[in-house]
């Protein structure tokens, strides 16, 4: 314990500290803490502090666990998908070339830091910017509970591609392949049946804790060895364990770890060189490129069949830069391809982007509504499968999200209602499961407005809707959407926290109740007084 304490630095338990006290401003201010702490890394990098190696120790451990936990969530198949690859792929060209052409129109000009730049230096500079933040949008779909959403898929299968391009890039420039050992990796895919087995043994308490730590630490060891990026092997690892039903517990589990290490991450973001007012220029006009940025990524869903919503909130997520940047930067640097003053602008302009970039994936529902009419004209005519129509004719139920609560309701009325209940939940793979057991359950996110407008039926027998959604925020924007389409029947809702029980009453939710006193079963039982005894306005009506 001596030994820990001296390898820590007095300093660090006060930027800790200064890290809490903005992220809890800006909580404050409605924003997401991450921006605070990026914020504090800004300050205390202009006073001139500077990163030290337990700083950097703590912020690579968060995003290792960030990518494990990518890797447990993460659908293979997706990245196959045309609007992934081929708008991974037309983004990544479309972004360098309009990059480039910015940058030499500036050096053209003879601005800043920009001025007498050459071709070879303006393309890596671009290629550099023309990755989207992993850490930024996964912590941004976390925070809306959309991970497993269609939009939020469409995000991470992006980030995965460009982490896969960066991986090639780091090999290449470090002028080495991957050891030809590499190819043992492969044994890991069979080898995952040995995995699975650990993962049962390891129980639900403080073991799966341990193994989850040594699954995504010794999967990026296992890469390093080999001559790959570790951040790579932790996301393969998360990846190999994906479809065991303790993935998700797992994730869970390691939630509170990695959120507190990548307080690190931010932090360092902002540490990383003392800017200078033409540095600073410099990166602010970099900026500019950011709404051309998010606007391709639109343009390319759309024109894969995208729908407008999914395309626009899964733009936003994606619309900053990337702390890959500073990699390629510190890289260049040290071959000599790049002066110092790159490192400096590039990570003013990531963490700049990060800031800018905030308020609008907060505000993204606001920002289709506002615009839905113009965004919408976009859209294909064709739907990509699993975007049709849904009918909710013939049944009395509906239950949102269907976790552990859920799915326990579920059983509990279905023999009650003959049958009459459908279960909706965002994440496919959920969704099939119970398929397999029998249970009626269709794939759906009901805070989405377009989810409503896929309903087939204008008239249904709906009796009964329980908002079983992870998110607080989830089960609110549901709550007014069925208002908004006209049902006025009893709405139940569940909630994590005491008081998340105010806000979802506040949001017309009927009744509350919290997971952690009440039971699905009892749940369920509380809900039946409202089939036993209906409002005189149910049945309702839901309007498509």
């Amino acid at each position: 314990m001596e030994d820990l304490l001296i390898a820590i630095d007095h300093r660090d338990p006060a930027w800790i500290a200064i890290a809490f006290a903005f992220g809890l401003l800006f909580k404050q201010l409605k924003l997401p803490p991450m921006v605070g702490f990026l914020v504090a890394g800004f300050i205390l990098h202009l006073i001139g502090i500077e990163g030290d190696s337990f700083l950097r120790a703590i912020a690579d451990l968060g995003v290792t666990l960030l990518l494990f936990t990518i890797g447990l969530k993460l659908r293979i198949g997706s990245l196959l998908k045309p609007e992934i690859w081929a708008s991974t792929s037309l983004h990544m060209l479309g972004s360098i070339i309009l990059t480039v052409i910015f940058l030499l129109s500036l050096g053209s000009l003879g601005l800043f830091a920009f001025d007498g730049i050459e071709f070879s230096t303006a393309v890596l500079i671009a290629f550099a910017l023309s990755f989207s933040s992993t850490v930024f949008a996964v912590k941004m779909l976390e925070d809306r509970a959309s991970l497993t959403s269609h939009f939020g898929q469409i995000a991470i299968g992006v980030l995965v591609l460009q982490d896969i391009v960066a991986v090639v890039f780091l090999a290449a420039s470090a002028g080495k392949v991957p050891s030809i050992w590499a190819l043992a990796l492969f044994g890991l895919i069979p080898g995952r049946f040995l995995l699975h087995k650990f993962l049962e043994w390891s129980g639900h308490k403080e073991l799966l804790t341990l193994f989850g730590f040594v699954l995504a630490l010794g999967g990026a060891s296992l890469f390093e060895l080999v001559g790959m990026k570790g951040d790579l092997g932790a996301l393969v690892v998360g990846v190999l364990i994906s479809n065991h039903n303790k993935a998700k517990e797992l994730a869970n589990t390691l939630l509170s770890f990695k959120e507190v290490f990548l307080v690190g991450f931010f932090l360092t973001i902002g540490l990383t060189g003392l800017p200078t007012w033409e540095t600073a220029i410099s990166a602010l006009l970099l900026l500019l490129l950011i709404p051309f940025k998010t606007v391709m990524f639109f343009r390319l869903f759309t024109l894969f069949r995208v729908r407008s919503r999914a395309s626009t909130l899964a733009s936003l997520s994606l619309g900053n830069y990337s702390e890959f940047g500073l990699i390629v930067a510190a890289i260049a640097i040290s071959s000599g391809w790049l002066s110092s003053q790159w490192l400096t602008i590039i990570a003013i302009t990531v963490s700049a982007s990060f800031v800018l970039a905030s308020p609008f994936s907060l505000m993204a529902d606001n920002i289709y509504q506002s615009y839905q009419k113009f965004l919408k004209r976009f859209e294909s005519a064709k739907r990509l499968s699993g975007d049709g129509d849904i009918g909710l004719h013939g049944h009395s139920i509906l239950v949102f999200g269907m976790g552990r609560i859920g799915s326990a309701v579920y059983d509990e009325m279905h023999d009650q209602v003959d049958g009459q209940i459908l279960g909706i939940d965002l994440d496919d793979r959920v969704v099939e499961r119970h398929i397999k057991k029998g249970r009626n359950v269709i794939t759906g996110d009901a805070s989405n407005p377009e989810f409503w407008s896929r309903v087939q039926h204008h008239e249904s027998d709906i009796h009964l809707i329980l908002l079983a959604m992870p998110n607080r925020e989830a089960n609110i924007r549901a709550a007014e959407q069925l208002r908004e389409h006209g049902y006025k029947g009893p709405l139940v809702a569940t909630a994590k926290y005491g008081d998340d029980v105010e806000k979802l009453l506040d949001a017309q939710i009927d009744e509350v109740y919290n997971i952690y006193e009440e039971a699905g079963t009892g749940t369920a039982n509380q809900m039946q007084k409202f089939l036993m005894f209906p409002r005189e306005d149910t049945p309702d009506q839901i309007k498509a």
